[in-house]
């Protein structure tokens, strides 16, 4: 197959639409459904995280992406208890590859409503099964089990779009594409971010622990393929808040720092003990969850939580919720680029961030490492910077 006519592009009065290979054939079978113009964006920028993350760390890998940039991203390491609870997954024997992709849509279950998911190595049963019970628009993936495809193929009455990739496939150095009728070209970015970030750090503080470096290189993969500017906190080998495509720096962090707080506060006590009626569906669940823990949320809103619980709970304070994010610690930060200002590293300790990459280069680098200074905080500059458009 060297082309693939779409239903329409980016939006339904954008026909005709396509994509094809100039060389060769699609690197690619589609194996079920029928993938749209941005699905096939989403996949193929989705598989290129993986592959890297793959490639870097030696575990299985999964991302959860809406809109060509990851809502979560993660590692197949064991999860925790309260993890398992607040993914849904208790229930589920999870293989390496199932922990991946369960941390990778559990980083901000709410932007993962209609993902695309994309799978490092073969996709497994448990995988299958957690995919299974989400709300979902495709998959991305080397292979599959017979038992995993069986299943992921009754998915939206059997439309599921399941994508077969090419492992070996790599695309010629050079990448075009057209903005209003003008061809841009450039060098692919090859570079896969590693642990030689951490051979200039600049703060006083100069000790990363292991896992710290893990996590790390999983937020500047992240990153590389995260529409810019973008901020991106990891923790115990997944992503735990993105902040993508804002237009100034503080406002990306400030945006990631507040999807992590939520990751965290989702496994409170208060709310892995919340009980449900019988029935509500998961997505349901994960928006009364975000309506729980937030301080604004109104009367209106509130309205329908007697449909949703088994009994209206008493949602925690502010003083509860301060509390309980002071225990989130050791987390790491990746950025995309420089920090101008110090207001981010305010911002980042704010939830924990012990370790920073970013590639330096500011006016204001002096200022930013002595704020990193006064918290002790550890930040390499890794001369790297990571725009993706």
């Amino acid at each position: 197959m060297k082309e693939f006519v779409l239903k329409y592009g980016c939006n339904p009065h954008q026909k005709p639409a396509r994509i094809y290979s100039k060389q060769g054939e699609m690197p690619f079978k589609i194996l079920n459904g029928t993938p749209g113009y941005i699905n096939f964006l989403d996949a193929l920028n989705s598989w290129q995280l993986v592959k890297e993350l793959k490639e870097a760390l030696n575990l299985p890998a999964a991302a959860s992406f809406k809109h060509v940039s990851p809502a979560g991203a993660a590692i197949g390491v064991p999860l925790s208890d309260a993890l398992k609870k607040s993914y849904a997954v208790e229930d589920i024997e999870l293989s390496p590859v199932a922990a991946a992709y369960a941390r990778a849509r559990g980083a901000d279950r709410m932007s993962s409503y209609g993902d695309w998911a994309a799978i490092s190595d073969i996709v497994d049963l448990p995988t299958a099964t957690i995919l299974s019970r989400s709300v979902s628009d495709g998959i991305i993936a080397p292979g599959y089990t017979g038992g995993a495809l069986e299943l992921l193929k009754k998915k939206k009455k059997g439309s599921y779009c399941i994508i077969e990739m090419d492992p070996s496939y790599e695309p010629e150095s050079l990448e075009r594409r057209e903005v209003y009728g003008i061809t841009f070209e450039q060098n692919r970015n090859n570079v896969i971010p590693g642990f030689d970030m951490f051979n200039n750090v600049v703060t006083e503080n100069k000790e990363i622990p292991e896992e710290a470096k893990r996590d790390l290189v999983i937020a500047m993969i992240t990153l590389k393929y995260t529409q810019s500017n973008s901020v991106c906190y990891t923790f115990d080998g997944q992503v735990i808040g993105c902040g993508a495509g804002q237009q100034s720096r503080i406002h990306c962090t400030r945006l990631a720092g507040t999807k992590a707080d939520i990751w965290y506060l989702r496994q409170h006590p208060a709310v892995l003990n919340l009980r449900f009626k019988e029935g509500v569906k998961r997505p349901d669940i994960d928006n009364v969850i975000d309506q729980f823990l937030r301080d604004d949320v109104t009367d209106i809103e509130k309205e329908n939580w007697p449909d949703i619980f088994e009994e209206i709970p008493v949602q925690l304070s502010i003083e509860e919720k301060k509390q309980w994010l002071l225990s989130l610690k050791g987390v790491s930060l990746g950025s995309d680029a420089f920090f101008p200002f110090r207001d981010n590293i305010d911002r980042a300790a704010q939830s924990g961030v012990k370790y920073i990459v970013q590639p330096g280069g500011s006016i204001r680098d002096n200022i930013v490492t002595e704020a990193c200074n006064e918290y002790d905080m550890v930040m390499a500059c890794s001369g790297l910077r990571l725009f993706h458009h």
